[in-house]
Parts: C-alpha cells; structure tokens; sequence
C-alpha cells in the first residue's frame, strides 16, 4: 500500500487518492463505530462522518503517527460524542461477527456470548468503551489509546481495569441467571 503516498496527494487535495484511503481504512472504521454504537445505521453514520471530519483535517495529521491510529481516533471520539447525546435503549444486532458454524450448539453459545457483550459494552462509560474496543478488537498499544483519546497512559490502564472489571461482574451476573 502506498499510504504515505496517499495521503500527501490527499493533502494536496487529490480526492481520489482519499478514495483509496477510505477504501483501505472502511472496514475498521466501521467495526469500531459497530461495536462502539451497536447499532448498523448509526456506525454507518458515524464512519461517514468520521471520513469527512478526517479529509476536512487532513492538515492536521502528524507523518510521525500511524495514519490508521489517527483514523481510528476520529472516529472513537465522534462515536463517544453520539453516545453521550443518545438516549440509553439503543436497538441490538447482535450479528456482528458472522463465523458460520456447522455445530448449531457452538454457534448457538457463540451468538448469546456475542450478544452478551455487546450489551454489557453499552453499559460501560463511552469512554471506556471506546477503550476496550481499541485495545481488545484493534489490538492498539496503551500509549496508542492514551493519544487517540487525549489522556495519560496511567488513565487508560486505569479505565481499562475498571472497564474489565465491570464486564466480569455483568459476566458472572448473566452465568447465575
């Protein structure tokens, strides 16, 4: 990929070399806005946004960082934003994660587990769930997060710890049921 490359014509206004910039980063984008809204239109929305907030600040992208964790960044904060001016009860498809499997009961398991934590990441702070996403689902580095979200290395530890903790309690809750 050509991504430096990319993103210098895009800076000098070149959209179709944006285009492929979009097209190399739709994907992760919008699994972060699924998994963060957990709502298909909503992240669709959002991925959207998150590309024209991105092109619109193309100026202000550091070559030094990984493009890809600016992007996700855009996008993580745009998705905190909605979540804090959504109401409560958003609306589940909880077939996010597809894996077709021929043992129905594996996959029965698998769906409810799926299902589960998604419900439990829409209780947690937006902040910390955009947290857990980062570093559980794109496997970004603590400092990594601590950038992208604007807080210390110590803070992100810290609301990861929290954030775990919550989602085994809400595990351990849903197994005595």
């Amino acid at each position: 990929m050509d991504e430096a490359r990319w993103i210098q014509q895009a800076r000098a206004g070149d959209v179709e070399s944006f285009g492929r910039l979009v097209r190399a980063y739709q994907t992760a984008v919008y699994n972060l806005a699924y998994r963060m809204l957990g709502d298909r239109m909503e992240a669709e929305d959002a991925a959207q946004e998150t590309f024209l907030r991105a092109f619109r600040h193309l100026d202000r992208y550091d070559p030094e960082r990984p493009f890809r964790t600016w992007l996700l960044s855009i996008a993580a904060h745009h998705c905190i934003d909605r979540l804090r001016r959504q109401r409560p009860d958003l609306p589940l498809d909880p077939g996010y994660l597809g894996d077709e499997d021929p043992d129905p009961e594996a996959a029965l398991i698998r769906k409810e587990t799926r299902e589960t934590v998604q419900r439990l990441l829409r209780h947690l702070p937006p902040t910390d769930r955009a947290v857990v996403v980062l570093y559980y689902w794109y496997g970004e580095s603590l400092r990594g997060i601590a950038e992208a979200l604007g807080l210390t290395v110590s803070a992100v530890k810290s609301r990861l710890h929290r954030a775990r903790w919550r989602l085994a309690q809400g595990l351990e809750a849903t197994d005595e049921v």
